[in-house]
């Protein structure tokens, strides 16, 4: 049986916070976590904000968080109720 992956829900205030403190324009961010400049606008935006782990994996790494630092919860390995 197949278990999704778990999503990481991203702060993109914080992510946005992370990148201007380490002098970071979003293409820069994009490029050294492998991601779009789009994608980061996203994040930062609040449009997007769930993250798969090599992505999250990346992105952490780029503007030097810990583990949680960048999340607005808990890793999530279900899928919310549609309504």
């Amino acid at each position: 049986m197949h278990r999704p992956q778990p999503l990481f829900e991203v702060d993109g205030d914080v992510v946005r916070e992370k990148r201007m403190a380490l002098g970071l324009e979003p293409q820069e961010l994009a490029d050294l976590a492998g991601i779009s400049r789009r994608y980061v606008s996203h994040l930062e935006n609040g449009t997007r904000w769930r993250m798969r782990p090599s992505r999250y994996k990346r992105l952490r790494t780029a503007l030097n968080a810990d583990e949680t630092e960048l999340l607005l919860a808990p890793p999530r390995t279900d899928n919310p109720p549609k309504e």
